[in-house]
């Protein structure tokens, strides 16, 4: 079910929320959590789609708050919303805020009266993020803050960004996008033979911020000297391209030439095609939502991995 309420107040949409609850049965209770998702004009179904695959995994309340920084100023207030419950929400209840004027300027004031009592805040930016996401009006409130790199207008500037302005609770979905490839090779290491890395090189298209978190851990695990190479888009897939680990013995390759698929060769084994496919938003979304205290691997990642890096290598693109 959905209801449109054009030209209204968010006192008005909670009077309603109550009156749907009361009159079709619609509970709140088993929600665990507040989805708070700021997003400008236009983006707001990819995320919301996102948001229901996910609340199948962790029931909760949807905030969607939709405007445009780059409007007028001289537009006048005005706040139109949306409730969607039942299959039009999978197994959330979604609040689509569109707001505009000055309606628009005092996101916080929009969204408190619409939190669930008692429950986590968690803060999605799909889209552009703020400079300092913990310091934004929807970051202060929410116990995590999640972003994503790769949607910004320069990918790798961003994990700069991120690094000067993070305080515990933040997230990206680059570093998410690190879980499949983070297990394979932790397993890989845990094998025979024991021996010390000597050098690391990782490959990336240019708009994947995740290869270069990915060195960045490796740098920061192994301690061995690492580099990472950059290609354009024209030249390759998006995404991380493949890891190559040197030891005594010979190089451990992980390589995903093929969307999905990433081929591993080792010294005297048999080469291995294995599942690597790129993470899905939804995904993404669900694998941050399982925990709400802060990931501190992230934390350091992002503010001491980074700067045991060198410059990237950058190739088939101007540099």
């Amino acid at each position: 079910m959905i209801v449109d309420l054009p030209d209204t107040t968010t006192s008005q949409v909670s009077k309603t929320l109550v009156k749907i609850r009361e009159e079709g049965g619609v509970v709140a209770l088993g929600r665990v959590l507040t989805l708070v998702i700021a997003t400008a004009p236009g983006g707001e179904e990819e995320a919301i789609e996102a948001a229901n695959d996910a609340s199948r995994e962790h029931p909760m309340r949807v905030i969607v708050v939709s405007s445009d920084p780059a409007e007028a100023p001289e537009v006048p207030a005005r706040l139109d919303a949306e409730i969607r419950v039942g299959g039009d929400a999978g197994a959330s209840e979604v609040i689509v805020l569109r707001a505009c004027g000055d309606a628009a300027r005092d996101e916080e004031s929009l969204v408190m009266g619409l939190l669930l009592p008692d429950a986590p805040v968690v803060t999605w930016w799909p889209g552009a993020a703020p400079a300092v996401p913990g310091e934004a009006p929807l970051g202060r409130i929410a116990h995590r803050r999640i972003t994503d790199a790769s949607t910004q207008p320069d990918p790798q500037g961003a994990l700069q960004s991120l690094a000067a302005s993070y305080r515990p609770g933040d997230a990206d979905f680059a570093w998410t996008r690190l879980t499949l490839w983070r297990a394979q090779l932790a397993a890989v290491l845990d094998q025979p033979p024991y021996e010390p890395i000597t050098a690391v090189r990782v490959t990336g298209a240019i708009d994947s911020p995740s290869t270069t978190l990915l060195a960045a851990w490796l740098r920061q695990q192994l301690d061995a000297p690492t580099t990472y190479v950059l290609t354009s888009v024209e030249a390759g897939s998006h995404g991380i391209h493949g890891v190559q680990m040197t030891r005594e013995s010979g190089d451990v390759e992980l390589v995903r030439d093929i969307p999905g698929v990433a081929t591993l060769r080792q010294p005297g084994q048999p080469v291995h095609d294995l599942a690597l496919p790129r993470r899905s938003l939804r995904d993404c979304l669900a694998d941050e939502l399982r925990r709400l205290d802060p990931d501190e691997l992230y934390g350091e990642v992002i503010t001491s991995g980074l700067s045991l890096l060198g410059d990237a290598d950058v190739e088939g693109a101007d540099a």
